[in-house]
């Protein structure tokens, strides 16, 4: 995508800004923290799992600075809206 997003791999980042990142998403999608035994740790351990899988990826925009978790969907959607703005 043009240079201007980075993936990072998951493995580069301490694992405090790691949970952060996923505490965030998952307040972000809305998902409902008491349906699984451990709460939001549940929930940060799936999507850790997730990330082992290459199913979630994390990506940096160098233009505005800031580092998003993402599905491969959101990802692949992002990157034809992004196309389609830069068409237009």
């Amino acid at each position: 995508m043009n240079g201007r997003f980075v993936e990072i791999p998951y493995r580069m980042l301490p694992g405090e800004t790691l949970d952060a990142l996923l505490e965030a998403f998952v307040t972000r999608q809305g998902y409902d923290t008491t349906d699984t035994g451990d709460g939001m740790r549940g929930w940060v351990a799936e999507l850790k799992r997730q990330l082992e899988r290459s199913e979630l990826i994390i990506a940096h925009d160098l233009q505005t600075e800031t580092t998003e978790v993402m599905t491969l969907a959101q990802w692949r959607a992002f990157g034809r809206d992004l196309a389609d703005d830069e068409e237009g």
